[in-house]
């Protein structure tokens, strides 16, 4: 049997929640992966009553539930705070805006929101850790490994404590690898295992949306991190063949510049192979959902969205069962 493939809100934060179900049904989708923002699960409010409320929401329209999402918030317990993060930052979170006490209420938040997965009955929070050493990419000023490991280690501190409680609470933070996180490629990803003393609560969201760009290996990370994909979004991306005007950084460019070097497309419509990481989910035994993050500036979002679910839903198979050629073999 295939994957369900759900439809995760971040995008859509700005339709009602039940607005978001009667589209994703209408899309085809066979669930969603809330966001908490908008009013699609407010973590502040998110009692137990709250909750079943949602859960008789998604079973009205026949849509499951495997994940919900942090990553605004979970941006802001690592990183310098400035002043990006107000518009990111749940209100309560960014209070009066000073940096460490903005730090310090993201971490109570994340805790927040593996006690709402509990009582949602989901064991997975995808989301954002934010990176104290994102700023020190391009080695210049000289940037020594002392720095660095500092700044693995402050990612440590800060989450450590995240990490046990969700422990104890049976739910795992699936950090989606990404650029301006702690870990963004496939090194990176090991050294932030290796800081948090290979946490078991601790593993990745993984999209290759973000490594394709990059020229990162995108199936290599699946094998491995193989017992560490927690969660998976399907997304694309395109990237230039030829030389531009601008590079892999962006040019202090928006989202969607056709003179940028790459920009996110619709499912099918950029460059990553999907039935190379099908395959590859199957080898390691990835059995949760496969969830369409939708990010396309030059496309009609309703169309992309039903298309992309479609696309999913073409590519995915199921492993066999069975060796091709047994039925060759004489006893």
């Amino acid at each position: 049997m295939a994957r369900p493939v759900t439809l995760f809100t971040g995008q859509w934060a700005d339709l009602p929640i039940e607005t978001m179900c009667q589209k994703a049904k209408q899309f085809g989708y066979d669930g969603l992966e809330l966001c908490t923002w908008g009013d699609h699960m407010e973590i502040a409010k998110a009692d137990q009553a709250y909750c079943d409320n949602r859960k008789e929401l998604l079973n009205k329209y026949d849509l499951q539930l495997f994940t919900i999402s942090t990553h605004l918030d979970g941006q802001c317990v690592c990183d310098p705070i400035d002043r990006r993060h107000k518009s990111i930052a749940s209100p309560h979170v960014w209070g009066d805006g000073d940096p460490e006490g903005v730090r310090q209420r993201a971490a109570e938040e994340m805790v927040k929101t593996a006690e709402v997965a509990k009582r949602l009955g989901v064991d997975t929070v995808a989301g954002f850790t934010g990176s104290p050493i994102w700023h020190l990419l391009y080695s210049f000023p000289p940037v020594s490994p002392e720095m660095i490991e500092e700044g693995y280690a402050d990612f440590a501190r800060r989450w450590k404590p995240i990490l046990d409680e969700y422990q104890s609470l049976g739910v795992k933070f699936a950090l989606e690898a990404h650029p301006t996180e702690i870990a963004f490629d496939i090194h990176t990803a090991h050294l932030a295992l290796k800081a948090l003393d290979y946490h078991p609560a601790f593993g990745f969201n993984y999209d290759p949306s973000h490594f394709g760009y990059q020229h990162v290996d995108y199936v290599r990370f699946i094998y491995e991190f193989a017992d560490r994909i927690f969660h998976v979004h399907m997304k694309d991306v395109y990237w230039s063949d030829v030389p531009t005007g601008v590079g892999v950084f962006g040019g202090h460019m928006e989202f969607g510049d056709n003179r940028r070097y790459w920009n996110f497309r619709s499912l099918g419509r950029g460059k990553i192979q999907f039935e190379n990481i099908v395959r590859a989910l199957n080898d390691i035994g990835y059995n949760g959902p496969l969830s369409v993050e939708w990010e396309d500036s030059g496309m009609n979002r309703e169309a992309g969205a039903a298309e992309a679910c479609e696309f999913v839903k073409k590519i995915d198979f199921a492993p066999s069962d069975v060796a091709f050629d047994d039925a060759m073999q004489k006893e």
